[in-house]
């Protein structure tokens, strides 16, 4: 069945349909990605492990991270072992606003998100995060990731329960008393906040589009930095929306 038209973003549209327009264009941003493959909107960097974590011996648990376009932070965890599904979608606001035209326009309170369902046995809350702040994102870039600007691309972290609560704030501070960054972090930690899937077109959207000019630029450098400063825990292999669903 074919995939259904992307509505447009805000206030990206414009920049990736350009991109999609112009094919030479496409061709030079392949050609210097070539040249320059350490090269991401975002650079990558390993963060110390938390000092506060938690590896449990119970079932499934779920983390619900927003750090951008969730187009790119899905496909990190996706490619992560003990990950058991990674499903694009919206977390900060109502269930009526959950959609995304509406989205992007920047106040419905929902920014994109990833709802990250994984085995505490193979991999902690705090392990999550690591990757979280190292690769999937910039944590210091407020209101914005990369070519993407506005609340609804905010760093935010939506804790499931009172210890991922936690266990993020304590990170947070570890981070920032050891400068692990330039400036500060941004990230905020939103509790009590539900989850809404992202339309169908919007999953796995990495994997089905490795030649689309926005994931060549800012998403695929993000998949080599995980294999290479993580490799202990990337699978070359993703788990897929489409084999796993929206409800796991």
């Amino acid at each position: 069945m074919p995939q259904a038209p992307e509505p447009s973003r805000t206030p990206r549209f414009n920049w990736r349909l350009g991109s999609m327009l112009v094919v030479a264009g496409f061709l030079a941003v392949a050609a210097w990605r070539s040249m320059a493959p350490s090269s991401a909107a975002e650079e990558a960097r390993l963060v110390p492990p938390p000092a506060i974590d938690q590896q449990s011996e119970a079932g499934m648990e779920v983390a619900v991270l927003a750090g951008g376009c969730f187009w790119g932070v899905q496909g990190v965890f996706q490619h992560v072992e003990g990950v058991i599904n990674a499903v694009s979608g919206y977390a900060g606001g109502e269930q009526a606003t959950a959609q995304y035209q509406r989205v992007g326009g920047g106040s419905t309170g929902h920014a994109e998100a990833v709802k990250i369902t994984f085995d505490p046995r193979k991999i902690s809350y705090g392990q999550i995060l690591q990757i979280y702040f190292s690769v999937a994102h910039d944590p210091t870039q407020l209101d914005r990731q990369g070519p993407d600007s506005g609340p609804q691309y905010r760093s935010a972290i939506f804790p499931t329960n009172v210890k991922q609560a936690e266990i993020a704030k304590a990170y947070i501070a570890q981070l920032d008393q050891a400068h692990v960054f330039k400036a500060p972090i941004v990230t905020r930690i939103e509790d009590g906040k539900a989850f809404y899937p992202a339309e169908a077109y919007h999953q796995d959207f990495l994997t089905r589009n490795p030649s689309h000019p926005y994931i060549v630029y800012n998403d695929l450098p993000k998949i080599e930095d995980l294999k290479r400063l993580f490799p202990a825990v990337y699978r070359a292999n993703p788990v897929l929306v489409a084999t796993a669903g929206v409800g796991n």
